[in-house]
């Protein structure tokens, strides 16, 4: 039997070691340094857990937005069918949503944890909880073993890093897997928080704080560039903007944060052509010809919006709606489907579902995900440079990576055994 740790007991891990221990030539222990497996997977998807996305495959490559390529092994050995099936064998059943994203159908993402743990004792998976790992040993670029914090060296044939990015650092995510390749002479790329909130330098998004928008177009530009557009649903914040929309969008933007002026807007009406908006505009004004303008926008927007709107048109609030002329009217359509700001940054680690950058995998086997520097060490998941949309695609390439990963394992075993 071939030993095989694996370092980190979040989605990778979990999923390497059950991969791992059906093959029946290892044997297989975990460590994980918090008190229980999965914390991460347990917040993820406001606790629903959206493990993939029912997607056909181009469009798991499309979602890619780092290093897409290295993921065609793996996506095509582990797919998102795979993955739903795998999930459904150890007696999760599973649902798809809107945007092909899947989710259990208890929508708790303990089920999925639950099922995993379950199928690990199932196969004598060895488990250690409150196990940190201070480092890797690494003899003549070969794995040897791994020492733990409080000094014991654990000796095996092969190791699965797992132990995913710098985001929800309350998690256990800490960059310990950046470490850990380090040691084994690799390069780790530039990291930074992705899938996260943007914060933004006006003002008024204060007054909009708590008010969720659905069916918008939000599109970010640097100069006349466009880097990201998508329709859906977003949420203001005290210091900026959320929501699907918003998370999806920064790790587009990731790489100019800083270094260009980003200019978010926000079509509030992208159902409606600026002449049908103002038709429908006209409409509402003869409704409310008598009234001040603050008390003519009710059918347009939520209760929360109309202040700001009415403040950024320059109309007067008190305007009654018969005296405002063709050119405010105009300004006024020009401004719903143009809300502009001013992007600053991106929110910390703390709020990041994910990390981007990681361990560089010009140096990883795309076919095994073996490190190209040590032989026997092997990577999965989060602690890798990928990363993807939301949408079930982030853990698609922690499931994929982690069977990657152990068919390399297995293949490696075989391999020794014929020699």
């Amino acid at each position: 039997m071939k030993r095989v740790l694996i370092i980190g007991g979040g989605a990778a891990g979990m999923a390497a070691a059950v991969f791992a221990a059906r093959s029946g030539v290892c044997q297989v222990e975990v460590f994980e340094k918090n008190e229980k497996l999965g914390k991460k997977l347990f917040i993820t998807g406001k606790g629903r857990c959206n493990v993939t996305n029912a997607c056909d495959t181009e469009e798991l490559f499309l979602s890619v937005r780092s290093n897409p390529k290295f993921l065609y092994s793996a996506f095509y050995g582990f797919t998102n069918q795979d993955a739903m099936q795998f999930f459904e064998d150890l007696g999760v059943p599973l649902k798809v949503e809107r945007g092909n994203r899947v989710f259990p159908v208890s929508d708790h993402s303990s089920d999925i944890i639950r099922g995993l743990e379950n199928e690990m004792k199932r196969l004598n998976v060895r488990t250690h909880l409150r196990a940190e790992v201070a480092d890797i040993i690494i003899e003549e670029t070969r794995f040897r073993g791994i020492r733990l914090k409080d000094g014991r060296a654990v000796d095996a044939d092969a190791c699965v890093i797992a132990t995913g990015g710098f985001s929800y650092q309350a998690t256990g995510s800490t960059g310990d897997g950046y470490r850990f390749a380090k040691t084994a002479g690799h390069q780790v790329t530039k990291l930074a928080p992705s899938i996260v909130p943007l914060e933004v330098k006006e003002d008024y998004v204060k007054r909009l704080q708590g008010l969720s928008l659905k069916n918008v177009q939000v599109t970010i530009r640097s100069g006349k560039k466009e880097l990201y557009s998508d329709f859906g649903e977003m949420l203001f914040t005290h210091y900026g903007v959320s929501g699907p929309l918003i998370l999806s969008g920064s790790s587009y933007i990731t790489n100019q944060i800083g270094n260009e002026i980003l200019m978010l807007s926000i079509d509030l009406k992208p159902a409606l052509s600026i002449e049908q908006l103002d038709h429908r505009i006209l409409r509402d004004f003869e409704e409310n010809r008598n009234r001040d303008f603050k008390n003519s926008l009710g059918k347009l927007f939520p209760a929360k919006l109309i202040p700001v709107i009415v403040s950024l048109s320059g109309i007067p609030e008190e305007k009654k709606v018969h005296e405002i002329s063709r050119e405010e009217r105009q300004q006024l359509v020009w401004l719903i489907k143009h809300l502009t700001m001013t992007v600053t940054g991106l929110r910390g680690y703390q709020e990041a579902i994910i990390t981007r950058g990681g361990v560089n995998v010009k140096e990883i086997i795309p076919s095994t995900m073996e490190s190209r520097k040590a032989q026997g060490l092997y990577f999965a998941g989060e602690v890798l440079d990928l990363d993807a949309v939301t949408g079930g695609f982030n853990l698609q390439i922690a499931w994929s990576t982690a069977y990657t990963a152990v068919q390399g394992i297995i293949a490696a075993a075989q391999d020794a055994q014929v020699s």
